[in-house]
């Protein structure tokens, strides 16, 4: 019994160690990468928690004191539905979009053309359709991923041709990105542009191309800022708080005194209080500025440092695809939520004029947080492809001998065991000759088969002649 008490630590011990290696090891073993999953939904709990903590004020406002989780339980309802489609792409082979790539790009221009026309108008914008629910500007960034990912696939060696490469691309990017401006939405067009532009980049464009497409997009910025009346506003508020902060707006002030607030380690979840009226859209646009003062510094640091591996998985990711399209594809999804999220930080700390853009994964909004889910449903798949695909030549290599591994086909596996095996027939049969041949060789009437008893032979021969001249 005392044995059996003593035993029992050390039990619970080995029980707990043997789950933890069987958890590892099913994780490690997981036919995805499990690492951009697991950045994905670290995420999006950081936004769960700060959706609820941000919407407070702005959810008792929507229902009249109603309730203070209104914008919490559609998150969670987004979030549900963003888990499913994203679980359900990763499940399907990516290369099966490659196909309707162009009409998925079809539809994306007539939702983008639909909401010129039908659109719900909210601040001056006509952004959505069916009440404010969907927007078809951040479906655009996923589609245009998608399409561009096929049509540069389809088109590498003909990219540095203008007439394949730059001139289709001016046009195709130019009309997607008219259609963001009129709604008016600059900060989508410039994500989609970048994200383009970029992909462009990688699917091996020359400079030329790139510095023409980055001029002429420099160019149509500039014109259509000084057309739009609110956009010219901004950034004239924005040269102003330069120099002097005070001459900011309310936004970018609030925004500041947010991260002042929160110094290094916050004043705890919950406990801000520029959500409360001050800061606007706060569970939205500006929630990475509820983090800087609820979590602090390290809490900003932190989600930043989230992203960035995010970003690293996805071109890791994209290097192991087996074609150009999924590593177009991968690096095309990474470099949306990048470009998104480095423009809602950018804003919050006031380097660039104020702007709406949600933070990817984390503030609230149906269309922004399922489009992002899908994206990372569609790097899961590049992901799950190529270790099947390479699951089969590891197989192979487990059964082969040591120095034979590095072959990876069945064909080339036959001709190397040919050749071994006719090199080792060769080997025995000059061995059987040669043996043969000493047996026949005989020196002083005695058979020679080794070149060691020779020699000892002759050193005798040479000892006993020694001896007989000393006798003598």
């Amino acid at each position: 019994m005392r044995d059996s008490l003593l035993r029992l630590p050390q039990e619970q011990k080995t029980v707990e160690v043997s789950f933890l290696t069987r958890l590892r090891k099913r994780l490690l073993s997981a036919d995805f990468d499990v690492f951009t999953l697991l950045a994905a939904l670290v995420l999006c709990a950081i936004g769960v928690l700060m959706v609820y903590s941000a919407s407070i004020s702005a959810s008792f406002l929507a229902t009249d004191d109603a309730s203070t989780s209104y914008f919490f339980d559609r998150h969670m309802r987004n979030f549900v539905i963003g888990l499913v489609v994203m679980f359900l792409l990763s499940a399907i082979d990516y290369r099966v979009w490659q196909r309707y790539s162009l009409w998925i790009m079809i539809g994306t221009i007539g939702s983008l053309v639909m909401v010129l026309q039908f659109g719900d108008e909210r601040l001056a914008a006509s952004r959505s359709l069916i009440q404010g629910s969907v927007q078809p500007g951040e479906a655009a960034k996923m589609a245009v991923v998608v399409y561009m990912a096929a049509w540069l696939a389809s088109r590498q060696k003909h990219l540095k041709n203008i007439s394949y490469g730059l001139i289709p691309f001016s046009i195709l990017m130019g009309l997607t990105c008219i259609l963001l401006v009129l709604q008016p939405d600059l900060s989508t067009a410039a994500t989609v542009m970048a994200t383009a532009l970029t992909m462009f980049f990688l699917a091996g464009a020359d400079w030329f191309q790139l510095g023409g497409i980055a001029s002429g997009a420099g160019i149509s910025g500039y014109l259509m800022i000084t057309q739009l009346d609110y956009a010219q506003s901004r950034i004239n508020d924005h040269l102003a708080a330069i120099q002097d902060l005070t001459q900011a707006n309310d936004h970018v002030q609030a925004s500041v005194e947010a991260f002042l607030n929160g110094q290094l380690f916050g004043v705890g979840l919950g406990e801000g209080t520029q959500k409360f009226g001050r800061l606007p859209f706060p569970h939205t646009d500006s929630i990475f500025a509820v983090i800087g003062e609820e979590l602090g510094l390290m809490g900003a640091f932190i989600v930043v440092g989230l992203f960035m591996f995010l970003v690293y998985r996805g071109f890791v990711v994209a290097k192991n695809a087996t074609d150009l399209y999924g590593a177009l594809l991968a690096s095309g999804v990474v470099l949306s939520i990048a470009y998104d999220a480095m423009l809602n930080i950018a804003v919050m700390t006031a380097l660039v004029p104020p702007t709406g853009v949600p933070l990817p994964f984390i503030s609230f909004g149906g269309s922004s947080l399922v489009t992002a889910m899908a994206g990372i449903g569609l790097v899961l798949s590049v992901s799950r492809q190529s270790l099947k695909e390479d699951a089969p030549a590891k197989e192979r290599a487990n059964h082969l001998p040591f120095d034979l591994r590095h072959n990876t086909t069945a064909p080339q596996k036959e001709e190397t065991d040919q050749a071994n095996s006719s090199a080792a027939s060769d080997v025995a049969s000059e061995s059987t000759t040669t043996e043969k041949q000493s047996q026949e060789q005989t020196h002083d009437g005695h058979p020679q088969t080794d070149i060691g008893e020779r020699r000892r032979h002759r050193r005798g021969h040479i000892s006993r002649v020694s001896r007989r001249e000393r006798d003598s």
